[in-house]
């Protein structure tokens, strides 16, 4: 299962384990099992404190797994292959439940620790899923704290009756205790802010108590993470509020556009924004939502109020909240969202293998969707509202090569149509004779750009037509001592690099106003 130079790695990473962990197999009769107990066997023969156990009778899903530190209740299961995406939350499991303390802040150790109750969570995964991994390596690093808490990360591709038995129609999925709890990309600190009803009480508390900072900077991606490194450069008080440090980054899949990073995967440079920020003296924030923006007044203090409740205050702001995927605002979309409507089609792709889709948008995004759903699905139906693809031509050539690939332009989406809580077709308007058309399908990939995260500073400072903040050649907005930077603001063109350089420029800026300014008194 496993060759020779993946064998040398593991056992490596084996030698760090602590304790003594068992491998309880739950298999049958399937090809799945047979794979599976290959991979266990050679996990096993890597380390003395690895022993694999077989069972055939048990209750447990089959094919699976559970990781778990011998004598105790501490374990993770895996029902499926944790290859591809979820090797290394194989591996980081394997270590964090033989005893090799997680990668991750001790306050947040503590307060999982401390979860009160039985929790049992299931994670319902594709290998191909780069948002994924996030969800099950913060799961299992919870529950191989915590023995009250458990997690088993599922195969959908594998368990399909289970997928369709609770209409999983998009990755990752989350259940506790049986009942939904949450879809899509979540941390730890996302997750334990949820379950710990008492923690925004806290953290309110916690954040208003704060002094103020010289430079607060209002998002984590690509434009944060550059403001932050500037500002902390010039030995200033720095804070970073962030409701995902990383931003949508973490959301894409391949980048290769990025200058002396030949390529990579979005959550590693996600991470890697993270690590860079951490080098210097910046206090972070994470999963913390900004509510309110408050202009400086007499104290020359600005005050950003958080969804908790907290209030936080700088000399001067930096305001990166990125965009999010545009909606297409038709009837169905939000009914049928993660019930066949989804915006990732790495993430979810693989859920409607020989199925029919559609994907809404003939940008770049949307060709490569298609590109790709082209693969795993039985057909795709493209629809674009302009006359023409809109995307590079070589995209468009690769496209249209396709056979089970069909093109409409000139087409406007009216409805998602459903039945049973699924999505069963697109109904679409030929703009130039005004005829309706329904393209009977299961599933309807949105892929038609992105809105700027603004609505809460409507009011507050300028906006444009379109919801983004408008900045000067300096990322300067019309209130003093408040910057904007990146793919929230009327800058052209938004790519990561450009992000990157214009929280630069406003952290450059962020100074010079402070140089400028007289600090109050309170500060």
């Amino acid at each position: 299962m496993l060759d020779a130079d993946l064998k040398a790695q593991l056992k490596g990473y084996l030698q760090r384990l602590t304790q003594p962990i068992e491998l309880v197999a739950s298999l049958d009769d399937s090809k799945g099992s047979q794979d599976m107990l290959a991979l266990l066997r050679d996990v096993a023969e890597q380390s003395d404190k690895v022993t694999l156990v077989e069972s055939r009778g048990d209750a447990e899903r089959k094919p699976s797994f559970l990781i778990r530190r011998v004598g105790t209740d501490i374990g993770v299961r895996f029902a499926g292959l944790p290859m591809g995406h979820e090797f290394t939350s194989l591996v980081l499991a394997l270590l964090q439940v033989g005893g090799y303390p997680p990668k991750v802040e001790r306050e947040v150790i503590e307060q999982i620790a401390s979860l009160d109750g039985d929790l049992h969570f299931e994670t319902y995964m594709s290998l191909s899923c780069h948002n994924c991994p996030d969800v099950v390596q913060a799961l299992n690093l919870m529950a191989a704290v915590n023995p009250r808490i458990k997690h088993t990360a599922i195969d959908g591709g594998l368990f399909q009756k289970e997928v369709e038995e609770r209409q999983i129609m998009a990755v990752p999925m989350v259940f506790l205790n049986g009942k939904l709890f949450g879809q899509g990309r979540m941390s730890v600190e996302e997750i334990l802010s949820k379950v710990d009803t008492k923690a925004a009480e806290r953290d309110a508390a916690k954040f208003s108590a704060k002094a103020p900072y010289d430079v607060l900077i209002v998002g984590g991606g690509p434009a944060g993470a550059a403001a932050a490194v500037y500002a902390a450069r010039k030995g200033i008080r720095t804070g970073v509020l962030a409701e995902r440090f990383g931003g949508q980054t973490l959301d894409t899949l391949g980048i290769e556009n990025y200058i002396s990073v030949l390529e990579t995967e979005g959550p590693k440079f996600a991470q890697a924004l993270e690590q860079h920020v951490k080098a210097y003296d910046v206090d972070i924030m994470n999963t913390q939502r900004a509510e309110q923006l408050t202009p400086a007044d007499a104290s020359g203090l600005v005050q950003v109020k958080l969804a908790n409740g907290g209030v936080l205050k700088a000399r001067s702001v930096i305001l990166s909240t990125g965009a999010r995927w545009r909606n297409v605002g038709v009837p169905g979309e939000q009914e049928y969202r993660n019930k066949g409507v989804a915006y990732c089609p790495h993430c979810d792709g693989p859920l409607f293998k020989g199925k029919r889709v559609s994907v809404i948008g003939g940008g770049n995004s949307g060709v490569e969707a298609a590109i790709d759903l082209a693969g795993i699905v039985a057909h795709v139906t493209l629809v674009e509202f302009a006359d023409q693809l809109k995307a590079d031509a070589v995209l468009v050539n690769k496209l249209k090569s396709l056979p089970n690939v069909q093109i409409f332009t000139n087409a406007q989406t009216t409805e998602i149509t459903g039945e049973g809580g699924k999505v069963n077709g697109l109904r679409y308007k030929d703009r130039a004779t005004g005829q309706e058309h329904l393209v009977p399908l299961e599933g309807v990939f949105v892929q038609i750009g992105l809105v700027p995260n603004t609505e809460w500073l409507k009011g507050t400072l300028e906006l444009n037509r379109f919801g983004e903040i408008v900045i000067d050649a300096k990322g300067q907005t019309n209130v003093p001592g408040v910057m904007a930077a990146g793919d929230c603001t009327t800058v052209p063109y938004k790519q990561i690099v450009i992000a990157a350089g214009a929280g630069a420029a406003a952290a450059l800026s962020a100074f010079d106003h402070l140089i400028r300014t007289p600090a109050p008194a309170a500060a």
